[in-house]
């Protein structure tokens, strides 16, 4: 065929094509490798010097041309596609965006800053410390010694590195709290623990703990229970008795557990009280003076009183959730009713 046709037929089919796709097809077949041009170019050898003289300075001319044609195409579909496409519906760019959807807080996120607020109201400081922990922020400072039974209480996350740890309570808080400030002292330290235990209904191997320390020069258990029953009344938003029962933990003496009476039947019985009228919320006592040794307060110079309540316990009690792992499985036709 001669290069003048393949010219002509070149320019028209350029002409014709309505997007980039079929544009893309017409260089291949005239500008390709294996294309028309490059089939004429790899016949000069063929002919004669005055021949392939005249043949080359056609087909050179024929490419240009060609190139230019499809340059100039390339260009205008662009900005034709700007405006309209065979595979895109007219778009109004006047319409107004589509809102993105907001986010809300995790239910124990809401426990938790609940119960910041009313401890910060009642004169508190929020603190905060390391997951990792060293065995003896996690036992040794709190009087739980290597050979001590009451260590054999947490089923413990060891990690590799030497007496490193998850931490079991967020008690190394108040060790690290105390090292640096001396009495009065009043904080609370939320935060997640962890124990290698089996999951059920009211297990995790890891949850939320909030603990509280209050210490001076003449602070009593007496305190604890006047503040412990106004965080709860205002936590719950109802009115509660709370009684407290001998108990033992190796950081304070003497120990107790907490009890509330019942946020459902209100001390009257029923199934989530086991008939009891009474819920327990908490363990307590007055620091043992061990613990005010190991961090460098003079003996018996000071006393005060420490409590820890499990967070998702009372998020449970609060929302009326029957199953801790509800919490952590990232359901979100569970989180959305939050």
């Amino acid at each position: 065929m001669e290069i003048n046709i393949q010219r002509k037929e070149a320019i028209e089919a350029i002409k014709t094509v309505r997007n980039l796709k079929d544009l893309d097809a017409v260089f291949k077949r005239y500008l390709g490798k294996k294309g028309e041009i490059a089939l004429v170019l790899a016949g000069l050898a063929e002919l004669t010097g005055e021949q392939k003289k005249v043949i080359g300075q056609k087909a050179n001319q024929f490419k240009r041309e060609i190139t230019e044609a499809i340059n100039g195409k390339k260009a205008e579909l662009k900005e034709l596609a700007l405006v309209e496409s065979d595979d895109m519906e007219w778009l109004d760019i006047t319409a107004p965006g589509k809102k993105m959807s907001l986010g809300h807080l995790h239910p124990l996120t809401l426990a938790q800053r609940k119960a910041s607020e009313i401890f910060q109201q009642m004169g508190f400081e929020v603190v905060d410390g390391p997951e990792v922990e060293s065995e003896w922020y996690n036992f040794d400072a709190l009087n739980v010694p290597k050979d001590h039974p009451a260590r054999d209480m947490w089923d413990t996350f060891w990690l590799r590195q030497k007496k490193l740890l998850l931490r079991t309570h967020t008690s190394p808080v108040q060790i690290r709290y105390m090292e640096k400030r001396q009495p009065p002292l009043r904080i609370i330290a939320p935060g997640r623990v962890f124990r290698y235990e089996a999951t059920d209904a009211s297990h995790e191997i890891n949850f939320y703990q909030i603990e509280g320390l209050m210490v001076g020069d003449d602070i009593s258990a007496a305190n604890f229970k006047a503040i412990i029953q106004e965080f709860l009344r205002r936590f719950f938003n109802k009115p509660v008795s709370v009684r407290l029962r001998p108990s033992y933990f190796p950081f304070v003496e003497p120990g107790f557990e907490i009890d509330m009476s019942c946020v459902v039947c209100a001390g009257k019985g029923c199934s989530l009280c086991s008939r009891t009228g009474w819920l327990e919320v908490a363990g307590a006592g007055m620091v043992n003076q061990a613990v005010f040794k190991a961090v460098g307060f003079k003996p018996r110079e000071y006393q005060g009183f420490a409590f820890g309540m499990g967070l998702d316990r009372l998020a449970m009690m609060k929302y009326k959730i029957n199953d801790i792992r509800l919490f952590y499985e990232g359901d979100f036709r569970f989180l959305k009713q939050f």
